[in-house]
């Protein structure tokens, strides 16, 4: 994977081209690397042109036939400029008597395809938001590797904290379970076992006995409290009637 991968869709061929450049850059080939953009560039401008070009061979006559048809707006003056700058360097490169170990010159060269490309992908493919935002990646030359940015890191370290909840709830969900499994009655497995859930029983029975009689003998201890209340008056009315009886008994004897 490298920084042109989005190329890929709009001209497989191009891509191929500028791909290897990166790969020519990686490996400290700077002036292959170079080279290799201008091979770029001119592929670039002969297919912007197509069936406009007609008598241009060299890569110096097709630039002129575009700069007299272009429109004189801001992105295609840019995107003419990348053109005659990677042409320039590639001839420099080319034509230098000496080797040159120029990695600075290389690099500007890629990031001024890097931006042809991304005119080039909207001349034949329309505007798109995601490719207009898109930034030359040192880290992914280098490397051959994507770096995140900030949205994926964030959903990454959004993830890790939803992952951190999840395991959270699954151990206080194990440790409820544990506790569940801890309040379970056993079932006894020796007799020693069953004796002592036997003697357990026992005094569970013998204390809801006697708390049984404690209620039964609050119950009736009403009516006989009734009972002996209704016999005191009925002997003390007995008693008062032998009273009067004797009373007019001996009353006429006295007058």
């Amino acid at each position: 994977m490298g920084n042109f991968e989005f190329l890929k869709s709009a001209d497989n061929n191009a891509y191929k081209i500028i791909n290897e450049a990166e790969k020519l850059y990686r490996d400290e080939y700077f002036e292959q690397c170079i080279l290799q953009t201008r091979k770029f560039a001119e592929n670039v401008c002969k297919n912007v042109l197509g069936q406009r070009r007609t008598t241009e061979n060299t890569f110096d006559e097709m630039l002129s036939t575009l700069n007299d048809i272009a429109g004189g707006s801001e992105v295609e003056k840019e995107f003419i400029d990348d053109l005659y700058y990677l042409k320039k360097q590639g001839n420099l490169s080319a034509h230098s008597s000496t080797v040159k170990n120029d990695g600075n010159e290389a690099l500007e060269c890629l990031k001024r395809a890097f931006e042809l490309s991304i005119n080039y992908f909207i001349k034949k493919r329309g505007q798109d938001k995601k490719i207009l935002n898109l930034h030359y990646d040192i880290n992914l030359l280098m490397t051959d590797k994507k770096d995140k940015n900030l949205a994926e890191k964030y959903q990454e370290i959004k993830d890790e904290g939803i992952n951190e909840i999840l395991e959270r709830a699954g151990a206080e969900k194990k440790e409820k379970k544990e506790k569940k499994k801890a309040n379970v009655i056993k079932f006894p497995s020796t007799k020693e076992d069953v004796k002592k859930l036997k003697e357990l029983k026992n005094k569970k029975s013998k204390k809801k006995e006697k708390a049984d009689k404690k209620e039964e003998t609050k119950e009736q201890k009403p009516k006989n409290d009734l009972g002996e209340n209704v016999f005191s008056f009925l002997m003390t009315l007995i008693l008062f009637c032998m009273i009067i009886g004797i009373f007019l008994f001996i009353m006429p004897k006295w007058r």
